[in-house]
């Protein structure tokens, strides 16, 4: 496997990103972007990156331009889905999955328009702040008619069960989810739980490449 840790450049910002491409080529590629608090390169993201490469698929991981300036608020959008949309340039295969931890995937699915998406993948999507159910951030999903993934824990603070839940239902046919019993925003769960880390994240790393396999084949 070949890692490149290579540069993308918008109109007016410079990030790293980290490429892994298989030595054996194959056309469907992943990128992964982090979530508001942590950068591309924190335990979480490596672990989800490094092992879809190792599944022999074209993978990519980036910093938005606030984190690679080492500054802790985010980019206003529009500079964030600019970010994005240069990785999905940058990025050498012929068709993508999108998505990212948290916002790294909500970024990823205003970017779903984009011709060599043919899925979604949100590790956390953050349906609307935490204490805050009313502010949703889901009627631009109901218009995105390609396969999506969701991998989430049932007291995410971020998704509410029953507005994920409703979510999950109008998207429809298009959705598959992993759910996490008992975990958080990050798919942790409590000690007490009886279930380890390493158990739940190549749980979650089971069903992102099962569902990549369908995309294949």
């Amino acid at each position: 496997m070949k890692k490149e840790r290579i540069v993308l450049s918008t109109k007016t910002h410079q990030m790293e990103a980290v490429l892994h491409l298989p030595e054996k080529a194959c056309e469907q590629g992943v990128i992964l972007a982090h979530g508001a608090g942590s950068n591309m390169d924190s335990p979480f993201m490596r672990f989800f990156h490094e092992r879809i490469a190792e599944a022999g698929y074209s993978c990519m991981r980036f910093n938005f331009p606030y984190m690679q300036a080492g500054k802790k608020a985010p980019d206003p959008q529009p500079v964030l889905i600019a970010a994005y949309r240069e990785a999905v340039k940058s990025m050498p295969a012929a068709k993508l999955v999108i998505g990212g931890k948290s916002m790294g995937g909500r970024i990823a699915s205003y970017v779903a328009g984009e011709e060599r998406v043919n899925g979604l993948m949100f590790i956390g999507y953050p349906l609307h702040p935490p204490g805050k159910p009313d502010q949703l951030r889901d009627e631009h999903l109901y218009s995105i008619r390609k396969p999506m993934i969701f991998l989430s824990g049932t007291r995410d603070p971020f998704a509410r069960p029953d507005l994920f839940s409703n979510t999950l239902k109008r998207i429809g046919n298009f959705a598959v989810l992993h759910s996490v019993e008992g975990g958080g925003h990050s798919l942790e769960v409590p000690r007490k739980s009886g279930v380890s880390e390493p158990e739940v994240l190549e749980g979650a790393l089971g069903a992102i490449l099962r569902w990549l396999e369908t995309l294949r084949s």
